[in-house]
Formats: C-alpha cells, structure tokens, sequence
C-alpha cells in the first residue's frame, strides 16, 4: 500500500510536526528505542534530522551479538552523522531476570500449585520485557526533560493492536502511526535507512525462537493493509480477528461515571 506521492514532502511535514510539537511544549529532548527494525529506524532518523536534542536507547535483553547488529549499526551511523545524537546502550537482562526471580518468591494464589506456572508464562514475559525497555525510556526522558517517540505504525497501532499495552504502546507522540509498513518501508529507503534493516523480517524481538511479526499475526503486513484500506483480501479475517481481541488496547480506558 503506498499513498504517497511525495517521500521527500513527507520527510519534510513530519520533521517539522516534530519540531512545532517541541516548541510549542517547551520539551528538551526526543527520546527513541532502537531495536534494529525498520520503525524505529525511520523515526530516529526523523527525529535526528530535526537538529534537535534526541536520545537513541539500545536496550539488548537476552540478546545475543546477531540479535543487536543492526541496532548497534543503526544508532552508530546516526551518531556519527547527526551531532544532536545521544546514544545509550542499557543492558536490561540483569534487571529483568531478577524481578522475574523476585516475582517468583512470592506465594502461589489459590488454583496453582507454584507461582513459577504464573511467572513462567510466555506471553507474560514477553509484555514484562516490552513494559521494562518502556521505564527505561521514561527514566531517561524524566532525566533530559524529553519525550518518548513511539514508533509504532498504522496497521500494529489501528489495526491490529500488535503492541505491548503500557510497553512500546506507552509512547507520548507518535510521527509515523498513520503510516502503513510498506509506507514506512519507502520512507525508510528514501532516509538511506541501512538496507539490512529494509530487507529484514519484521519481528518484535521479544521471543526466545526469533519468530517474525508474521509468524505471530498469520498474515503479512501487506495483506493487512489491504483489509485496513478496502475492507477485503486474505488478511481481513486475521484483521478482524486482532482488531476485536485487542480493541482494550485502540480505546480509552473503560471509567465508570456518576
């Protein structure tokens, strides 16, 4: 899906929402995970290229030397090429193993034969390693006096929901959520984003087996897409099927009112 006419209009429009938002909120930095993927990628490209405060944060976790390349590569690269670049590398697999293990001393609730069967649940670990590289990103804007820019795109934010609730779905700005990911794929290309990082699978990196975003979702993003823009094809089951299990996550909270 591509409704651009214009990357380098685009390029434009969103460098300079960013920096009206900057200005307009007295904020002092931008703050960005980088994971090595093609979103966060595209946004702290966009952000460095405000000229602009912006901290890039590698947060490896169980990581091994392959799993960081690319964003070890990518916050490099901007580093050198951007002076209003900041990067940090915070290892965060000692601290998630130990509330993991802290977790893990408290008493079992009635229905379970031991606490390990709660804290051992994937899914759960999994939204834990999402939620810990969000308080980190937060540590380090509460300390510059920045924001944190989500890089999150149009199908995982408004289709999907394909985030962690309060993890990387806990973001105060969010430049490139109206984009679909063949968008952001090209906006990627034209920013002379790393073409490692173009080429490589989608995936949230937040599985002990490496499987993909489509692994997960049981449809490409470009199949999504097309069910997001014309209510049909081969993705608009699994669409429909995200879409309703995860609508808690696409809407304000429920609030009980007088």
């Amino acid at each position: 899906m591509d409704r651009i006419d214009s990357y380098e209009d685009l390029e434009n429009d969103i460098v300079r929402w960013l920096k009206d938002y900057y200005w307009q909120y007295s904020i002092k930095a931008f703050v960005v995970g980088v994971s090595g993927g093609i979103d966060s990628a595209v946004v702290s490209t966009l952000c460095a290229r405000t000229g602009l405060p912006t901290y890039i944060l590698t947060m490896p976790l169980d990581s091994s030397a392959k799993n960081t390349e690319l964003s070890d590569a990518h916050a490099l690269a901007l580093k050198e090429k951007y002076d209003n670049v900041t990067h940090y590398n915070i290892d965060l697999t000692e601290p998630y193993h130990k509330f993991i293990s802290t977790i893990g001393l408290q008493t079992a609730p009635e229905g379970f034969t031991t606490n390990r069967e709660l804290i051992t649940n994937n899914l759960a670990n999994a939204n834990t390693k999402s939620r810990m590289r969000m308080v980190t990103l937060y540590q380090i804007a509460g300390v510059v006096g920045g924001i944190v820019v989500g890089t999150g795109n149009k199908v995982e934010d408004y289709g999907v929901g394909f985030y962690t609730k309060y993890g990387d779905g806990g973001v105060d700005i969010a430049p490139i959520a109206d984009l679909y990911k063949s968008e952001v794929w090209l906006l990627g290309e034209y920013l002379e984003v790393d073409q490692r990082i173009v080429d490589a699978k989608p995936t949230d990196g937040l599985w002990d087996d490496s499987r993909t975003d489509e692994d997960q979702l049981g449809a490409s993003y470009e199949e999504l897409e097309e069910a997001m823009e014309t209510g049909k094809g081969s993705g608009l089951q699994v669409l429909q099927k995200f879409n309703t299990q995860n609508k808690h996550k696409m809407e304000p909270i429920p609030t009980f009112k007088l």
